[in-house]
């Protein structure tokens, strides 16, 4: 689709490790950097700048700080998953550097075949250790990460045909806890139901809380209210949870969501009606361009996103949703959609 989409295996979505937010940030914009429809190299580098960070909220005064500690600790991080023949281990990068993004530019003018080339790497790892030096280091450098992806990460974030979840990086424009984003992410394989049930023990062994928030209060003061009021916040989801008991022992954490609706009250022009209005079967004729423009802007709603096959580019994708708005039955399901972006039908 487009570099803001991100694709991960559910087995990823519920493995059991532990990132600050700044390292779930910089996997995540690298996540969305992976071409969804092609052959991945393993040894692919991924470039992630300060704009990215910002994308995703970060203050523009700290990114490169931000950064710069995202890179610090994030390739001795490993991730766990469950497997039929047992527990998978490994670590998530393969390699991490940063630098100044005017120090790459100049590289990659100096060594412009440079994909592999080892004495464009050693330069880099040369410009990284001087990045992290705290008298070199400053808090409004233009920063450029680059990090390859540990090859037996491969399976879980590319070509990617059966049990994935889709969901665009902007969903979680300012979230602050690495909890927020591992439930949001869980949330999302459910996003057709809108329901979730997700064990405590699970959750534990997901969050690789391990000993910490051993009394049950200071898991869900630490972690299920932070994230969820978080999520409420900031994504485009209402989510409302409940714990489950059995006996005296809270056994599950259940969670109900549904998209935000639309704010009311945006000023209408005298001469058209809101489609809305109509009875939910009225099917709308559009013009060509209103089809072009609206299967386009439909094109980067986080539901309609849902709806995107496998490897699906943007151009089939949106050619897709122009047929289904010239359809008097599959209009209706992109309806709602078409609401959120504040389509109104005039009178005939």
């Amino acid at each position: 689709m487009n570099n803001d989409l991100v694709v991960i295996d559910n087995d990823l979505i519920r493995a059991s490790y532990k990132l600050t937010a700044n390292e779930m940030r910089l996997v995540l914009c690298a996540l969305a950097q992976i071409p969804k429809d092609a052959e991945v190299d393993p040894k692919q580098a991924y470039y992630i700048t300060k704009e990215d960070f910002i994308k995703l909220g970060v203050e523009p005064k700290n990114v490169a700080r931000e950064i710069r500690e995202a890179c610090s600790d994030l390739l001795n991080r490993v991730v766990t998953i469950d497997t039929p023949i047992g527990d998978l281990s490994f670590h998530w990068l393969h390699n991490v550097l940063h630098f100044k993004s005017e120090i790459f530019e100049q590289l990659k003018k100096q060594y412009p075949n440079a994909k592999n080339d080892e004495k464009f790497i050693n330069t880099l790892r040369l410009h990284n250790l001087l990045d992290s030096l705290p008298i070199v280091a400053k808090s409004d450098d233009n920063i450029v990460a680059r990090i390859v992806f540990h090859e037996n990460m491969m399976p879980y974030i590319s070509q990617l045909k059966k049990q994935f979840t889709k969901l665009k990086l902007k969903e979680m424009f300012g979230f602050s806890s690495f909890y927020s984003f591992r439930i949001y992410l869980m949330m999302m394989q459910f996003r057709e139901t809108g329901f979730c049930k997700i064990s405590i023990d699970d959750l534990r062994c997901a969050l690789d809380l391990n000993e910490k928030y051993h009394l049950f209060a200071d898991l869900k003061r630490r972690v299920v209210d932070t994230a969820i009021d978080e999520i409420n916040e900031k994504s485009p989801y209402s989510v409302k949870y409940e714990l489950i008991k059995k006996g005296r022992t809270y056994t599950h954490l259940e969670l109900r969501f549904e998209e935000k609706k639309t704010e009311k009250g945006q000023s209408k022009c005298p001469k058209t009606i809101d489609m809305f209005d109509e009875p939910q079967d009225t099917f709308v004729r559009m013009s060509e361009q209103q089809l072009s423009t609206f299967s386009t802007k439909l094109a980067d709603l986080p539901g309609v996103q849902a709806m995107a096959d496998a490897g699906e580019d943007m151009k089939p994708f949106i050619a897709r949703l122009r047929s289904m708005l010239e359809s008097p039955e599959k209009q209706k399901k992109l309806l709602p959609y078409l609401k959120e972006i504040g389509f109104k039908a005039h009178k005939s």
